[in-house]
């Protein structure tokens, strides 16, 4: 049985919630949707690790989705590991080697390939997991109290 929430969510929506479903769930990571490591950035799923590692997973519901992203390779200095997150149906011959796959759905997902590691310089580690800390905490604070969303743009 479908939930209706799903059926206002777009594909990739629902690739990001069985994902972020996963990681959370399995593997103890915490997880933030679109979120914005840098202007004119922004990535599907950012999860931070139980040991401080993060991870980027951009999802694709489609090979017309995957062939239209032409920026994703300057996702790869903003984590230690890069996936690509994509249903049962997707060709997963289209998706370079050099990164993690996960097949997933609205649900659960699983990881197929083990993205390679790139450890993030020191700095930029930091900076991250602050910034990342910050948009979690007002993304659950605007959740709990919407109308609080209007009164920080008049700070």
């Amino acid at each position: 049985m479908v939930a209706e929430s799903d059926t206002l969510m777009m594909p990739g929506q629902l690739l990001a919630r069985g994902t972020a479903r996963h990681l959370a769930g399995a593997l103890g990571f915490a997880v933030v949707e679109e979120f914005v490591p840098e202007r004119g950035k922004r990535v599907d799923v950012m999860a931070l690790g139980p040991k401080g590692e993060i991870w980027v997973v951009e999802c694709k519901s489609s090979r017309a989705d995957f062939m239209s992203d032409g920026k994703w390779e300057g996702y790869l200095d903003w984590c230690d590991r890069y996936f690509w997150a994509v249903d049962q149906a997707f060709p997963t011959e289209l998706l370079p080697e050099e990164t993690g796959l996960i097949v997933a759905d609205a649900y659960d997902a699983e990881i197929l390939r083990m993205a390679p590691e790139h450890r993030l310089a020191g700095a930029r580690r930091n900076a991250l997991i602050r910034k990342f800390a910050f948009h979690a905490a007002r993304r659950a604070q605007a959740a709990r109290d919407p109308d609080a969303v209007s009164a920080w743009t008049s700070v």
